[in-house]
């Protein structure tokens, strides 16, 4: 395999995660992001999501309740966690011991960080 076709290959399994994710939080949350991108890195795989919360967020947002809205979502994340850890791990063809998810504002943005097993299953840096 040329290294175009690879690399073609690694950006569709990339947009599959970025499709998975977005579908995730639109048929779970009620609400999607209205963009997202993910990137690789080494074993690292990040999703970033924009925008994408609720009225209700929002609300809760303006009267100051970002710790709220935050623990809200990350518990949402938590429970979410195995079936967006088999969806990721089904594309990229590479099991995910470990996953974890987070939120900042202003501007919003989404954060899925997935870690993907390297070959000889070592943690190493």
């Amino acid at each position: 395999m040329s290294g175009d076709q690879g690399s073609d290959d690694l950006g569709r399994r990339l947009a599959d995660v970025t499709s998975a994710l977005v579908r995730a939080k639109a048929t779970y949350y009620g609400k999607g992001p209205k963009k997202a991108k993910s990137y690789l890195n080494d074993e690292y795989l990040f999703c970033v999501m924009e925008d994408g919360l609720t009225s209700n967020e929002q609300t809760l947002l303006r009267v100051g309740e970002h710790d709220f809205v935050r623990s809200y979502r990350l518990k949402w994340q938590e429970i979410m966690a195995p079936v967006l850890m088999a969806e990721v791990s089904e594309i990229m063809g590479r099991t995910i011991p470990s996953y974890h998810s987070q939120i900042v504002f202003d501007p919003t943005r989404l954060v899925e960080m997935f870690v993907l097993a390297t070959e000889d299953s070592q943690d190493t840096l």
